[in-house]
């Protein structure tokens, strides 16, 4: 009997313990597989919490795909409220914030990325101030789901962070009638080109965010242990809530002391099996990924990215390489993601995938990009609505290298085509001929995509 233990009860984690068990069954191998997780909620959709927030979704529970009942049902010893803080490697066990120490055959991490809370959202006691939070957790979710409800129309919610989570957040609040301002201290959406980003903010603007480029948060305006403002250097905006969204860490500390092979932000890079070293396995949002344009190390925390590389990883550990192959194999990744802004009269959905003009020439690239404006439907139809793409080839060899999207309903899962041809590594003459589907109310006659795409293909 090998025993499996798995630390982290999300996405990753109870994807690798699941197929495991059943990759073992194939080969006739047991497995005990136990989880262990410091959280008291299972299986569910961070993404969906700011849409819970907004009210699109009735319940948390509604975000769960899998109870931890129906995990234990299947035969996997879960464990919720168990935080690990260390492990010995080299005796293959792991010790819990209780003292207990557990041991183990094989070691999975998949203990995910918790967000960033800077010093200046704590108080002396190291937990938030009343009011500020980050939106991460079902707790989290369930906390700002019950204060948008309870707030006053007008009341005051700063967003610190503008990347896709800060803009869901943004949409959230205004859509609750409350006064948003958004606070960066890049550009913003620094997923996608400055040339697109403008677009991003201005139909924020336009729906009643206030949205401040450059600022440096340095604290917060503090009474009775109550955020009643937000400051930066030169600058300050009242506040009756503070929403960060200013990145997420991997949760690896207890691994500190092993040896093992880390990102400086403490992330794991594993194989595309999920192997680490001799015994240690991790997949999920605590790993960086390969890209596999330019075979880089990527640190994207993605829910589709931890399933999958969860159910690679619990293949080739349930097989055991008993000749059967070394089990399935995460693949790698293209750098794409899709969010959406809807709120005010405004809808603009942001989608990228591949990588940025940054990215190619660190990449030993020679991009040429253009930016191309366009319509989601033929522009006599009723439902034609602005659409920017921004596209990028590499000249001497007329490769895709990105492709990233702004533009309203219908626009951002255009995207989808464009990460085809870039995952089978196509050029931009690939994309501009292919053979898509067209009708009045979806696109024009000449898709815009394609014209893009061949707009590009004749300045190479």
């Amino acid at each position: 009997m090998t025993r499996v233990l798995v630390v982290g009860a999300d996405a990753a984690g109870m994807s690798a313990a699941h197929q495991a068990l059943r990759a073992a069954a194939e080969v006739g191998r047991e497995l005990e597989v136990t989880v262990l997780d410091k959280g008291h909620h299972t299986s569910y959709s961070a993404c969906g919490i700011p849409y819970w927030m907004a009210g699109d979704v009735d319940s948390g529970d509604d975000l769960v795909a899998r109870t931890a009942e129906q995990h234990r049902r299947a035969g996997i010893d879960l464990r919720l409220g168990v935080e690990v803080v260390s492990s010995d490697l080299a005796a293959r066990t792991v010790t819990t914030r209780s003292g207990e120490e557990i041991g183990y055959d094989e070691l999975v991490v998949a203990t995910g990325a918790p967000a960033v809370l800077p010093d200046w959202a704590r108080g002396p006691d190291g937990t938030p101030y009343a009011g500020v939070g980050a939106v991460k957790t079902l707790d989290d979710g369930a906390m700002w789901r019950d204060r948008f409800e309870r707030a006053a129309p007008g009341d005051r919610v700063v967003v610190v962070g503008a990347g896709y989570v800060g803009i869901e957040v943004a949409e959230a609040a205004l859509r609750r009638g409350l006064d948003v301002t958004v606070l960066t201290r890049g550009r913003g959406l620094s997923l996608i080109e400055a040339d697109l980003c403008g677009l991003v903010t201005d139909a924020m603007g336009r729906a009643g965010a206030k949205v401040l480029l450059g600022v440096e948060v340095s604290g917060l305006d503090v009474e009775d242990g109550r955020v009643t403002g937000v400051r930066w250097d030169g600058g300050h905006v009242p506040a009756d809530h503070v929403v960060v969204a200013v990145g997420v860490r991997p949760a690896t500390d207890f691994l500190a002391g092993n040896g093992l092979d880390m990102a400086p932000n403490g992330a794991l890079r594993p194989d595309g099996h999920g192997r680490v070293a001799d015994g240690v396995w991790a997949a999920g949002d605590c790993c960086e990924v390969r890209r596999r344009i330019d075979d880089a190390w990527v640190f994207r925390p993605l829910g589709t990215h931890a399933n999958k590389h969860g159910r690679a990883l619990g293949d080739s550990l349930g097989r055991g390489g008993l000749g059967r192959g070394d089990g399935l194999e995460f693949p790698g990744v293209l750098d794409t993601s899709i969010t959406r802004f809807v709120a005010g009269g405004e809808h603009v959905e942001i989608a990228r995938t591949g990588l940025s003009h940054e990215d190619a020439v660190a990449g030993g690239f020679d991009p040429v990009a253009l930016v191309t404006e366009g319509t989601t439907a033929s522009g006599y139809m009723p439902e034609a609505a602005p659409l920017t793409l921004w596209v990028m080839a590499d000249r001497p060899t007329r490769r895709l290298l990105g492709v990233q999207v702004v533009g309203g309903e219908g626009a951002g899962k255009r995207v989808d085509t464009a990460a085809a041809v870039l995952w089978a590594g196509g050029t931009v003459d690939d994309l501009a001929w292919m053979d898509l589907a067209y009708a009045p109310p979806f696109a024009t006659a000449w898709e815009v995509l394609q014209i893009a795409a061949r707009r590009v293909a004749e300045r190479l």
